[in-house]
């Protein structure tokens, strides 16, 4: 293979979509709790507050950070990566 064509299929690769997901937590609970719940409800999740955030792509956790305001007026937010998991940690 040619070292254009090589240059052509990396970009290829570098172009596909892959989905972005940041879990702050997660809960699990009946579906007659779920029917019940309404607008105003809470959730409890099984993260505290402070604790790092996962960052998954494609269903894999690549990624721990933690949420940081990203505008000055506080109106939007996004994660500070502190710890990104290599291949082989993925799972644990």
């Amino acid at each position: 293979m040619s070292k254009d064509a090589s240059v052509r299929n990396i970009d290829t690769i570098l172009r596909i979509p892959v989905t972005v997901q940041v879990v702050l937590g997660s809960a699990s609970m009946p579906v007659s709790n779920l029917l019940k719940l309404g607008r105003g409800a809470v959730i409890p999740l099984d993260h505290r507050v402070g604790e790092p955030v996962d960052i998954v792509v494609n269903g894999r956790v690549i990624a721990r950070g933690e949420v940081v305001v990203v505008d000055e007026d506080s109106s939007r937010f996004g994660v500070s990566l502190t710890e990104v998991i290599g291949p082989g940690d993925i799972g644990s």
